[in-house]
């Protein structure tokens, strides 16, 4: 692929978000390109033998049509599918991999290193050595450029210390102390898999007890329980109804206010069913709630790490379960000229300013997934986000 071919649009990432998009706007007729490896930040970036925590019936990517869902991959592959029952990370890999090749057939399967613009046309730099132009950019870079890291933690670096979407194969930590930051559902399930793989794990969470997400109850059936229980893909209750099925009416809100619900809503908890692996891997003294790290220094291959509890721990890794930060200034895949033109909510910096397209402050870059939680609510931090970004988004997609 050159410089001479211009796409209608180009969406940079293959993860849930950039291939609905892919989907939605190839059957509108727009010469639209998706590029980058299909669901690998799933696949190398998720620990093996994790879970999702969202239910199966909220976890399908979009096409116009409801073909390729995740419900009919399992049942073309005899798959278990039902309410309650929690879907691996490598199904729902594999999942994603059999919808790109249904939907959106024609991805380019190489990393874009470097998105310019010139007049109204952008530039794509391709880790491949090509380049294109494009006339509109869909950027679902997911979660991966936005790992936030406390601040005890940030001068240090890997193997020493990592954050928790870049460990994968958890076998090579086998005979290692490791230390597991934070209270959610990534802290407690990669503490449990490096326990059962043969880690000495300690979690250390600032919250001041774990919480966990209560067994699924019924889906509602009949019209008086959906009004007494509503459910939607955030969970159950006319809150999170709200905030997973009105994201348009969400963004209306001011700015300050939707950046605190979406940092307080579904905070840290762990789901019902790790509950009891957790309990049978960790006894008190290896649960450490209501503290945090203070500091780090290095011990030759070790860490001394100091509690503000005051108490110390040596670890020889530390893996940081702590979140992700959205700031517009982490997408380096934007060239500097060009990301000092997206408007962040606070001015040069947090999360961009989206409008109702989550088109940005530069006309023709749309910034979709992880990234416009702020603008979109909650919805916007999980898979069940994407069919409401794709079918904003591909209208206003030029064909």
């Amino acid at each position: 692929m050159t410089g001479t071919e211009v796409l209608d649009t180009a969406v940079v990432g293959a993860g849930p978000y950039g291939l609905s998009v892919g989907a939605h706007a190839r059957a509108r007729g727009s010469r639209t390109r998706v590029f980058g490896t299909p669901m690998r930040a799933w696949a190398e970036h998720m620990p093996v033998g994790m879970k999702l925590k969202s239910e199966p019936w909220a976890s399908h990517l979009s096409d116009p049509r409801d073909q390729y869902t995740l419900r009919e991959f399992c049942r073309l592959k005899g798959l278990p599918y039902a309410h309650g029952v929690p879907t691996p990370v490598e199904t729902f890999v594999d999942y994603g991999r059999w919808f790109q090749q249904e939907a959106v057939p024609d991805v380019h399967e190489t990393d874009v290193v470097r998105v310019d613009q010139t007049g109204s046309v952008f530039t794509l730099e391709l880790a491949d050595g090509g380049s294109v132009r494009a006339r509109t950019v869909v950027l679902a870079a997911g979660f991966l450029p936005f790992p936030r890291i406390p601040e005890a933690l940030a001068g240090l670096q890997a193997p020493q210390v990592l954050h928790s979407s870049t460990v994968n194969d958890l076998s090579a930590f086998a005979g290692k102390r490791v230390t597991v930051v934070g209270a959610g559902q990534a802290a407690i399930e990669i503490g449990v898999l490096l326990d059962e793989v043969g880690a000495d794990v300690t979690l250390v969470a600032r919250a001041a007890r774990l919480a966990w997400n209560s067994f699924p109850a019924d889906l509602p059936t009949s019209l008086w329980q959906r009004l007494r229980q509503p459910e939607s893909g955030l969970g159950p209750g006319y809150y999170n109804k709200v905030l997973g099925d009105l994201p348009s009416l969400f963004r209306r809100l001011p700015g300050a206010y939707r950046m605190e619900v979406v940092r307080k809503t579904l905070g840290p908890q762990g789901s019902w069913w790790i509950r009891d692996r957790f309990e049978k891997s960790f006894d008190d003294a290896h649960v450490l709630t209501g503290t945090q790290i203070t500091s780090a220094q290095p011990e030759g291959d070790a860490l001394r790490l100091e509690l503000s509890c005051g108490r110390e721990l040596e670890a020889d890794r530390v893996i940081a379960a702590t979140g992700f930060e959205v700031d517009i200034r982490k997408l380096t895949v934007l060239g500097d000229e060009l990301r000092g033109r997206v408007r962040g909510l606070l001015g040069s910096y947090g999360p961009p300013h989206l409008g109702a397209g989550f088109d940005s402050s530069v006309p023709g870059l749309h910034i979709v997934g992880l990234a416009a939680a702020a603008t979109f609510g909650p919805s916007m931090r999980f898979v069940f986000g994407s069919a409401f970004a794709a079918r904003k988004v591909a209208p206003r997609l030029p064909r």
